[in-house]
């Protein structure tokens, strides 16, 4: 069926594609959530302290 050369690139091309797979996963439910969390609450202790001055 496969060659040796061409499973050691199959094997390569499923451990490119996993790690890319997991990395996506890893973006989307953990970094950019934490990254837009952030910058909400930077946003919001900005407003507050515009508010506080202007008062």
């Amino acid at each position: 069926m496969f060659e040796f050369d061409q499973y050691l690139g199959f094997i390569l091309f499923l451990s490119v594609f996993t790690m890319g797979f997991w990395l996506l996963i890893l973006l989307l439910t953990f970094i950019v959530p934490y990254w837009i969390g952030g910058s909400l609450l930077e946003k919001l202790k900005e407003l507050r302290d515009e508010s506080k001055l202007k008062k």
